[in-house]
């Protein structure tokens, strides 16, 4: 259990939610297959495949939305369309117009749909309702949005906002490369993408690059700015941090994963163990990410109930059971 990606919103400082009630929420809306006639079915999963919707360890929660697809891709239709099509201008003597060709394929598209293959997939949300934290294992924002749209539609209130930060990603990353230094407790890595702000949109990338020296201030002074840059925190986690204040390519090293016994062969045991691990490690690296970006945005009275955060409370060993999805290449 490693998330690959962070996709980050914060919950309010009054979401007053339990494990308990959450479940209950949730089991309104279970996953089940594709009807006959279904494109697509979404509901909630068991995180670990049994009857627990909300798996909760040390206070953090875990959920699963679960997807099926059924693979009926236009071109087939469209083949068997065309192909019924002549043979009916053959008896009819002249071609289908547009409105019965329109309707040949939405006969088609039914009677093919119960034969389809069918795909899933799933998609995890970390929720740590202690710091206020949201946390969906996605490679983009539109695709978290599945997750949260479902969330929506299943609980009666749902409050949610993106995480703010006083300084963009993006200036704070061209800061770090320009002056050959990172914030404290993290280094800079060898990736990197640097893209214009001009209509050429010209980008330089780097992977496995050194990033120190003139070559990339050259490209900063020119006027590219960092939209990805590679970093590691308290040598323990690598990620990349994009412009949009994302975490991809998130990688927990060896001193981390060395954590866990690996000789535990209850499946249980150890998907909490990692769980648990892992969730510690990002009660630490999140606030450290908001304190290099400038602080997190402050609502405003007016915003407090929509906005308002939480302080932040750090888990401990004592307070966690067990041990104290992917991008590619730049």
């Amino acid at each position: 259990m490693w998330f690959k990606n962070l996709q980050i919103y914060r919950l309010p400082a009054n979401w007053d939610m339990s494990a308990e009630r959450f479940e209950e929420q949730l089991a309104k809306k279970p996953f089940h297959s594709c009807g006959s006639q279904d494109m697509e079915s979404r509901g909630w999963l068991s995180p670990l495949n049994n009857e627990v919707l909300v798996h909760a360890v040390g206070g953090q929660w875990l959920v699963s939305l679960g997807f099926e697809h059924r693979l009926l891709p236009s071109a087939v239709v469209k083949q068997e369309a065309d192909g019924r099509a002549e043979e009916m201008a053959e008896q009819q003597g002249y071609k289908l117009g547009r409105k019965q060709m329109k309707e040949l394929r939405e006969q088609i598209t039914q009677e093919l749909m119960p034969r389809a293959f069918t795909r899933r997939r799933r998609m995890f949300a970390w929720i740590d309702p202690v710091n206020g934290w949201l946390v969906v294992d996605a490679a983009s924002q539109s695709k978290a949005e599945d997750v949260l749209e479902q969330l929506r539609h299943t609980l009666d209130s749902f409050p949610l906002s993106l995480l703010r930060t006083e300084r963009s990603p993006t200036s704070a990353m061209a800061d770090w490369l320009a002056g050959g230094e990172a914030p404290e407790g993290f280094t800079i890595d060898q990736d990197c993408e640097l893209r214009s702000i001009g209509e050429d949109k010209a980008a330089v990338r780097y992977v496995r690059h050194t990033l120190e020296g003139e070559e990339v201030k050259g490209h900063l002074e020119a006027g590219k700015l960092p939209t990805r840059l590679a970093l590691t925190f308290d040598d323990r986690i690598s990620f990349v941090l994009t412009e949009k204040l994302e975490v991809k390519r998130l990688d927990f090293l060896d001193v981390v994963r060395d954590q866990i016994d690996g000789e535990q062969d209850d499946a249980e045991a150890l998907f909490n163990a990692e769980f648990a691990l892992m969730t510690g490690e990002l009660a630490h690296l999140l606030p450290a990410i908001v304190q290099a970006l400038g602080g997190e945005i402050v609502a405003t009275p007016a915003e407090a109930k929509p906005d308002a955060t939480p302080a932040m409370k750090v888990p401990t060993p004592e307070t966690a059971t067990g041990v104290a999805a992917d991008d590619p290449p730049f």
